[in-house]
């Protein structure tokens, strides 16, 4: 047989087909609260009903100050009992409470220890990957970003930019990056650059170094831009050079938020999260309540021309 056609056939027996991913996205969920409770049950039964592959935590994983070790007791309290018993494995990524509120590398990095010891909760390292089917999950650690070249004993804006542009470069057909930090958002901390009404001019508190990394390693180059840090749940009209923007802090506290940007789906009134669809070339978003409510169902649809594919 000619080798050509040989070849041609064997191409045609590996399908190109994938099923549905599903998985829940939430955000500042480590108060241990009631609420935190009740986000955790009713992503339980979310996932028990429409199914669930894995979950998203997007930092301010563990409140006020994050914890001493693996072995610290906040653990059962804060993660365990709320989110271990949903039956997913959470992919989890480091907000600034997780750093002791600041720059407690020694804190962060406990988290990453827990991560070896836990069936549930993963974080192998301040930025990892993670391919499901069709799909590359980017988690990045913003806090080490946002504390600027000098702010801890590694560039991390440097080292984590040139690692996404290298697997981005030979990426799934869709690429989540998940983190703790916004773009755009109407929470009280606001947009990255001028975060809490904040200035370049202090661009460690107002997030000139998130903005800038997102510009040159985020917006247009990855689908979705995943995010905590304010405590309410959107869904942005605009996008970040075609990058869809949600966030997602919702986990166990509430603050109020504005109208700056337009949203397909806003909500600061009750606790809760998204669950999350990517099948083939479509996206679908739910927004679920504390109290187990379907609050929100939308969709779109992947931009082909995103990451020069």
């Amino acid at each position: 047989m000619n080798l050509g056609v040989l070849g041609l056939m064997l191409a045609a027996c590996v399908s190109t087909d994938y099923a549905p991913v599903r998985f829940v996205v939430v955000g500042d969920s480590g108060s241990g609260n009631d609420a935190a409770m009740e986000v955790g049950a009713a992503m339980r039964d979310v996932c028990a009903t429409q199914g669930c592959d894995l979950g998203l935590m997007l930092g301010d994983n563990i409140y006020d100050v994050g914890v001493n070790g693996a072995d610290d007791p906040q653990w059962q309290e804060k993660y365990e009992a709320p989110f271990g018993a949903v039956g997913v494995e959470f992919l989890a990524v480091l907000g600034n409470h997780d750093y002791g509120g600041i720059n407690n590398l020694g804190r962060a990095e406990a988290q990453i220890a827990y991560s070896a010891t836990s069936d549930t909760f993963t974080m192998p390292d301040h930025f990892y990957e993670r391919i499901v089917q069709n799909i590359g999950f980017y988690g990045l650690d913003t806090q080490a970003i946002l504390l600027g070249p000098d702010g801890l004993d590694r560039d991390f804006a440097a080292e984590q930019g040139a690692w996404l542009d290298e697997r981005l470069a030979d990426a799934p057909p869709w690429r989540v990056a998940f983190a703790h930090h916004p773009y755009y958002s109407n929470g009280e901390h606001g947009d990255a650059g001028s975060y809490d009404g904040l200035s370049d001019e202090l661009a460690v508190l107002s997030g000139a170094y998130v903005r800038d990394f997102a510009d040159q390693h985020l917006c247009g180059k990855v689908d979705l831009y995943l995010t905590g840090h304010d405590h309410d749940r959107e869904w942005l009209t605009e996008t970040c050079g075609g990058t869809q923007l949600l966030v997602s802090g919702a986990g166990s506290k509430l603050r109020t938020v504005s109208d700056a940007h337009p949203t397909q789906f806003s909500d600061a009134s009750v606790e809760g999260f998204f669950w999350i669809e990517i099948d083939d070339d479509s996206l679908r978003v739910q927004a679920w309540s504390r109290a187990g409510e379907l609050q929100y169902t939308g969709g779109a649809e992947r931009d082909l021309s995103l990451g020069g594919r």
